[in-house]
């Protein structure tokens, strides 16, 4: 899997931006280094869905008094992680679409 998508909009970004895509890419150089013989891109792909719901799960908790609290607003929650999630895919998926000889190998490359 690549890192950082193609951004060709603003060569100079952020330092916060900057750094949003140097976590991201660490999180993605650690999943790339458990793909092998025992674990596939879809066996390693699901344990980082999990390990991100996992994360969020506790990062929404923050600010909570009682777990009750949390359990209430659980609809809201999700809904805002959704939505976020949705989002980065489809901007991945058309990053991805639109740069697919770059990031995708397919057999003809390696002929």
């Amino acid at each position: 899997m690549t890192d950082t998508p193609n951004n060709n909009e603003d060569p100079k970004l952020s330092k916060d931006i900057e750094a949003f895509y140097k976590r991201a890419d660490a999180i993605i150089e650690l999943a790339n280094s458990q793909l092998g013989p025992e674990s596939h891109s879809g066996q390693v792909g699901a344990s980082l869905l999990y390990a991100a719901a996992r994360y969020s799960a506790s990062v929404a908790s923050i600010g909570f008094v009682k777990g009750s609290d949390l359990a209430a607003e659980k609809n809201e929650i999700i809904e805002f992680y959704t939505k976020q999630y949705r989002q980065m895919l489809s901007d991945n998926l058309d990053d991805y679409a639109d740069n697919f000889d770059k990031y995708v190998q397919t057999g003809a490359e390696q002929k």
